[in-house]
């Protein structure tokens, strides 16, 4: 696993830019070497900045989208369409804007969808979902290129909370009930399975992210701390604003 390494812009529009100019740079690198590429989309206010920049760069027209997979790392588990969900606002940021191909558009499963309500069979459904998609001869899981976390005031990432029994949960998909922040009922990858994709980059803006993040990059314990247990195969990569940053070591900060 990869060590970590920060980056720090000015300010939350700014760094919204930096985002979705790497992520379009990681997709065109991606399709260079394999043909496609693969992306997990977060959810959060920095999140749709992120993406609602990525339709604004010139750049974006290199990308083949229709040889883009999406997925999430995690979803409120709600009614489709429901604006609450990350689904529906990526869709309406990015997804309803550029020619992807709906077929490669894996969003988890909804409260009103073939598995009913109930987020267990929700979390499994996903999870054959992803092993449809497996590299051949792996594990039950695809390539990810890039998988985008947001971080919560209190280190969550995805919809893993701190303390939370989807610590213990070994699945690659894993219900959560009684989350600490509403909707109290999600679906998640669980840390495993975001330990697989090849770049994960965690994507966090404000002062009251900077808590979290000072403490994860200085090795708090991961079930404490869910932020400070994600680790990128060939690269983690923290992307911050200058207010998010403020308990970062400064020998760890690149100033952008």
């Amino acid at each position: 696993m990869s060590e970590a390494s920060v980056a720090v812009h000015a300010d939350p529009d700014l760094l919204a830019q930096a985002v979705a100019a790497r992520l379009v740079v990681k997709l065109l690198d991606a399709q260079a070497e394999r043909g496609q590429a693969s992306v997990v989309l977060t959810g959060g206010r920095i999140a749709a900045a992120v993406y609602r920049a990525v339709t604004q760069l010139p750049a974006r027209d290199a990308v083949d989208w229709s040889r883009v997979d999406v997925w999430w790392g995690d979803e409120r588990f709600l009614p489709a369409g429901d604006p609450e969900r990350n689904e529906t606002q990526a869709r309406a940021a990015l997804l309803d804007v550029v020619p992807l191909d709906p077929a490669r558009i894996h969003p988890m499963p909804a409260s009103d969808g073939p598995a009913g309500n109930d987020p267990e069979a929700a979390a499994a459904g996903y999870a054959q979902e992803l092993a449809r998609a497996a590299r051949p001869g792996t594990a039950a899981l695809p390539h990810f290129d890039v998988l985008m976390l947001g971080v919560g005031e209190d280190g969550h990432v995805a919809s893993v909370f701190p303390e939370h029994p989807v610590h213990h949960d070994n699945r690659p998909v894993s219900a959560v009930r009684g989350s600490p922040k509403p909707p109290p009922v999600r679906t998640t990858l669980t840390l495993p399975t975001i330990n697989t994709a090849e770049e994960v980059w965690l994507v966090a803006a404000g002062a009251d992210k900077a808590r979290a993040v000072g403490m994860a990059l200085a090795g708090a314990g991961p079930v404490q701390l869910p932020a400070a247990g994600v680790r990128g195969v060939s690269r983690t990569l923290w992307l911050l604003d200058r207010a998010a940053a403020a308990d970062v070591p400064p020998r760890l900060r690149s100033l952008r």
